[in-house]
């Protein structure tokens, strides 16, 4: 009997085979994530990483418009921390052209604005984490599925001829391992791809976090 892949894949079940394939998609629905993720947060660490020397040094001048302009640039398009500025100074902004609202007032404005930024911003960068989390919780149990149904073909195989030898349940018991091993291969790549990310972005919550208050602090001092 032959045991190269694509012999064994020739003789699956078509329960083997429909694991096979949605293990597969779970696969290259998950690498696609991990690619938009790590692209994601390489130019969200790049970008915030210029952005705070370059908008600290506006914010020391008093260069309040400057400083807004920079945070809704093309350039900081993917800086988390740039959209969570961007909304405090615009705020900041607001409350100063409307000219009603005491210094205090605005600040707690401000603080609002940022807080409110943080929540979004997080939210677009946890996209498509929890399908990273899922697949890595359910792949070796669809794997399991797909081991259960080959060990019952092994069993049917053997009753069938009247035999115990190993081609009687070869193929059954051939078909079970692949389903368990391409299983355990999407989830181990899942969960570690995901703990990957969720570290990133509690880094990224942090930043925004202290931003946030050191652009109040510096707000106050040019108020």
């Amino acid at each position: 009997m032959q045991f190269d892949i694509g012999h064994l894949l020739s003789t699956m079940s078509s329960v083997a085979i429909g694991v096979v394939v949605c293990l597969l998609l779970m696969s290259i629905w998950s690498v696609a994530i991990i690619f938009d993720r790590w692209r994601l947060f390489k130019n969200a660490r790049a970008q915030s990483r210029k952005y705070a020397a370059d908008v600290a040094r506006l914010l020391k001048a008093g260069k309040l418009k400057e400083a807004v302009d920079l945070s809704g640039s093309v350039g900081m398009k993917s800086s988390h921390l740039a959209k969570v500025a961007l909304a405090g100074l615009q705020e900041w902004q607001f409350q100063g052209a409307s000219g009603e609202t005491d210094k205090d007032t605005a600040l707690e404005a401000s603080k609002r604005a940022m807080q409110r930024a943080t929540a979004v911003n997080l939210a677009e960068l946890k996209k498509g984490l929890a399908f990273l989390a899922t697949t890595g919780a359910t792949a070796p149990f669809v794997g399991l599925f797909g081991t259960t149904v080959g060990i019952i073909n092994a069993f049917a195989g053997m009753s069938l001829t009247g035999s115990g030898g190993i081609g009687a349940i070869a193929g059954g018991i051939s078909e079970a391992l692949i389903t368990t091993a391409l299983g355990l291969l999407v989830a181990i790549a899942a969960v570690w791809a995901y703990n990957y990310f969720a570290g990133q972005v509690d880094g990224f919550t942090v930043e925004m976090d202290n931003s946030g208050s050191e652009l109040l602090d510096f707000v106050k001092k040019i108020a």
